[in-house]
């Protein structure tokens, strides 16, 4: 009898641990609502992996203007953050702690859109697209981690088509791969519509481009990012879509769209273990993470986990944290830069699903 009960007794155990731990999970998998500043600033629907680190950065005041882009240094852990305005310093820098190090001092950069850090681990550099109308607008410059201009692609002041010499229209962001290649889309608004690769002596290997929903064609192509497989993933704005190229061959690959029916991605990015696309949807306040396909067919685009923020947020570009898995966001309605962390449990749960 005394071992018919001990054995009741253990089957409810393990039952109310069972209920306890899916309960968790399930807490885990579909909501999580942070407070800042009195009100709801994000919510996480669906796997949670990432939460708001609300103590970075250290300083918010450090910004003055419109923050349109932001870039990490994986090795140093420094953070540059390009903003716009007038009279004031147009790229800040922060360390991952959230301190703030210096501002850039140059009267080079007029409207700085795309941010990008290249050759981390080597010659660090910082590359950044411009999309002013003044004397060094429409061109995509390099800078010294602290500033000095070294490099100017483009024609400064002139906005153009030009392959030879290259010539840009309000260019949006550039991707600089480990191999040296580059690869940028142009223009955020202006007449070209288009995505280019170059080698890393600055000449044309291919390119696509032109208006309109066919493929290789865009409408405002903003963002750019190479994955393991040499694949390029565009994030084709207006048409409300990414499309996906060959590295290699320029070969086109496949389009996601419907992921994209309440607003166009804005940025590409993929997390470090490059399990998932980290995506911006300025004019829906919203971050999406998308499953990263594996090689081969790149199949139909999967959500995996929605971060909705406040309205009046303006979401615009990310930027990825390789060695701390970490991702920052370059937020124009809030004029700051925010950084989102990974959500130990929810990596812990991702793991086993």
């Amino acid at each position: 009898m005394s071992f018919v009960m001990k054995k009741k007794t253990n089957n409810r155990l393990l039952v109310a641990l069972g209920c306890i731990l899916l309960a968790f999970m399930m807490s885990l998998l579909y909501i999580n609502i942070s407070q800042f500043s009195g009100e709801v600033y994000w919510r996480n629907i669906g796997k949670n992996l990432y939460k708001l680190d609300v103590s970075w950065p250290k300083f918010p005041g450090k910004f003055t203007g419109n923050v349109f882009g932001v870039a990490v240094n994986d090795v140093t852990g420094l953070i540059y953050v390009a903003q716009r305005g007038d009279n004031i310093p147009k790229v800040l820098v922060f360390n991952r702690d959230g301190y703030f190090v210096e501002a850039w001092n140059t009267s080079t950069i007029e409207m700085p859109h795309g941010i990008f850090v290249a050759n981390a681990s080597t010659e660090p550099s910082i590359w950044i697209t411009d999309v002013g109308q003044g004397p060094y607008g429409h061109t995509i410059k390099q800078y010294t981690t602290s500033g000095k201009l070294i490099r100017i692609l483009g024609s400064p002041g002139e906005a153009g088509s030009s392959v030879t010499p290259l010539q840009f229209d309000q260019p949006a962001e550039i991707f600089v791969h480990s191999s040296g290649d580059i690869y940028i889309v142009d223009g955020d608004g202006g007449l070209n519509n288009r995505l280019i690769k170059l080698s890393k002596d600055f000449e044309v290997i291919w390119m696509h481009g032109g208006k309109g929903i066919g493929q290789g064609q865009f409408n405002i192509p903003h963002s750019v990012a190479v994955d393991k497989y040499d694949r390029v993933w565009v994030a084709d704005r207006e048409n409300k879509r990414i499309q996906v190229f060959s590295a290699v061959s320029g070969e086109w690959l496949g389009t996601w769209s419907s992921c994209f029916h309440e607003g166009g991605p804005y940025s590409v990015r993929f997390t470090s273990d490059q399990k998932y696309i980290i995506i911006a949807q300025l004019n829906i306040n919203q971050i999406m993470l998308l499953k990263a396909p594996p090689v081969g067919a790149i199949g139909l685009c999967n959500i995996i986990s929605l971060i909705k923020m406040a309205n009046g947020i303006k979401p615009h570009l990310v930027d990825i944290d390789v060695n701390t898995q970490d991702f920052y966001v370059a937020e124009i309605g809030a004029q700051q830069a925010q950084k989102f962390v990974p959500y130990f449990w929810g990596f812990i749960f991702d793991i086993f699903i």
